[in-house]
């Protein structure tokens, strides 16, 4: 059968749940992907991989809700690669591990189109593991054995050999069975395994909710029934499960548990995401803010091409820099331009921004904010000295008139513009209402002022009530309280690390912020 010259289909295992889990080759298949079709557990956050121009396409399976039919989604994948489409199947956890890929590529295959599997980490290792639970060890067990704890239904009877299983294998994995849990269990036991065996079940593994419960063959069951535990989870069965108590981690995070809403633009979103992430939290990003050019480029051409009677430049935040730079770039100019001139930043990451040139700070003050710069050029003589501050259009004047006081001629140029974005209201609105969120961070007064333009204004009071409301700073504290939030808490280091660590600190202190479902 002739192959498709063009068509190709990557079935690309997603990993369980954790975005990070994915692998590299997955990562680069979505990004020169010209269609995805995307599952229930495949993490969106991989979505974020995949080009502009790509098509994405949700066929995802919960409980039983199918959104669409096995056989719709073959066909619909077979349909898109004989277009001439470059597709990637993104499938939760493995492709070929009960997730019927081994179906799917037989179907490409029969029909001429090119296939390529990529594996990915199978929800029984990873999930396990993130529980505090190795699959096998030298001490408990060598033999291990994945189990579907949901057989075909359309089967008169079924083709898993029970006896073997409880007599002879360790460490038994049971994918998509908690539905099934007792007769799993009776099944195990009434073929000789212990009801004293150690048993643990793991739901929506490697995520921050996950959650886990254990113990034994004879009490799981109800165990499961009065923690609420349901799909999507997996059930480990042997001696292993008791090293979980020694070996857990990923439950620890001070986070766990908590969803936080990330406000900073897109570009700037990452850092903070992957802090919280990495302190258990679920992070919905959804930017209330853009960093757009100013309406009018002519002062900051103009003092870009007046660079050399300028004395000091000023920047007071990354946005800054890189708007600066990413003009002073496309006029042809580069860094040897400022050769000859002082620079003071506010805060570490705009210092980071500024070394990220090749420049290093004159001056970089303990506290982030306008007022220490002023303090910093008390004790320096800039009575007549020009000064440049390429800055946002909307800034405070507070810095400008203080330097002006001092006798410094200061140009204040706009260097970008910070505009509302309303492409997620309906998207935060929601969350709110549903009660999905914990926590929302503000890092700047642009961030505060444009969340609450989002809100109907009737609904802000009943929106945020028990929402632990995080601010990177006093200043963002005061717009916040200006515009009738209130702010539980306010960083004191005012950069990303020490907002985590506020937030972090206020978790453990008093438990704010709601709980996930």
């Amino acid at each position: 059968m002739q192959t498709s010259p063009s068509g190709k289909v990557y079935l690309v295992g997603a990993g369980p749940g954790d975005p990070g889990l994915i692998t590299v080759k997955g990562v680069e298949c979505l990004q020169q992907a010209d269609v995805v079709i995307y599952d229930y557990l495949a993490s969106e956050r991989l979505l974020a991989h995949v080009a502009p121009n790509a098509r994405t396409i949700y066929v995802g399976k919960k409980g039983g809700d199918h959104t669409l039919p096995q056989q719709e989604i073959n066909t619909l994948i077979l349909r898109e690669a004989q277009a001439g489409n470059r597709v990637v199947r993104l499938k939760g956890g493995d492709p070929y591990i009960f997730g019927r890929g081994g179906e799917e590529a037989e179907l490409l295959i029969e029909n001429g189109i090119s296939v390529e599997i990529v594996p990915g980490v199978t929800s029984a290792i990873a999930a396990a593991a993130y529980a505090g639970i190795p699959l096998t060890h030298r001490d408990y067990t060598s033999t291990l054995a994945f189990v579907t704890g949901h057989e075909d239904p359309t089967k008169t009877e079924s083709s898993i050999d029970w006896g073997a299983l409880a007599r002879g294998i360790g460490t038994i994995v049971f994918f998509m069975g908690v539905k099934n849990l007792p007769n799993i269990t009776r099944n195990l036991i009434d073929r000789g395994k212990p009801a004293s065996t150690p048993v643990a079940v793991i739901r929506w593994g490697t995520t921050n909710r996950q959650q886990t419960v254990c113990g034994t063959l004879e009490t799981i069951v109800d165990i499961v029934a009065e923690a609420g535990i349901g799909a999507p989870a997996i059930i480990v069965v042997g001696e292993v499960v008791r090293l979980r108590e020694k070996l857990r981690w990923f439950e620890k995070r001070p986070l766990l548990g908590k969803t936080v809403l990330v406000t900073r633009t897109r570009e700037q979103a990452g850092v903070l995401v992957k802090r919280l992430s990495d302190l258990g939290a679920d992070c919905i990003e959804v930017p209330v803010i853009e960093i757009h050019p100013p309406e009018n480029l002519q002062p900051l051409d103009d003092a870009i091409d007046a660079i050399a009677s300028y004395e000091w430049v000023i920047f007071t935040s990354v946005n800054g820099v890189s708007a600066f730079f990413d003009r002073l770039f496309e006029r042809g100019g580069d860094v040897r331009r400022l050769g000859h001139i002082h620079t003071a930043v506010i805060g570490p990451a705009t210092a980071e921004r500024l070394r990220g040139y090749g420049i290093t700070s004159d001056i970089v003050p303990e506290s982030f904010r306008a007022e220490s710069i002023v303090d910093a050029f008390r004790d320096r003589a800039i009575s007549g000295k020009r000064i440049l501050v390429p800055r946002a259009k909307e800034a405070r004047p507070i810095l400008i008139d203080a330097l002006q006081k001092l006798g410094a001629v200061v140009d204040d140029v706009p260097a970008y513009r910070t505009l509302a974005s309303i492409e997620g209201r309906q998207r935060i609105v929601e969350a709110l209402q549903e009660r999905r969120i914990d926590i929302v961070t503000f890092t700047s007064s642009s961030t505060v002022r444009n969340f609450v333009n989002l809100l109907p204004p009737s609904e802000i009071r009943e929106l945020l009530d028990g929402v632990m409301l995080a601010s990177i700073g006093p200043i963002t504290t005061e717009t916040a309280e200006a515009l009738g939030l209130q702010i539980s808490v306010t960083a004191e280091t005012f950069t990303i690390d020490g907002l985590c660590a506020a937030i972090v600190q206020a978790v453990q202190t008093c438990g704010n912020g709601r709980s996930a479902p």
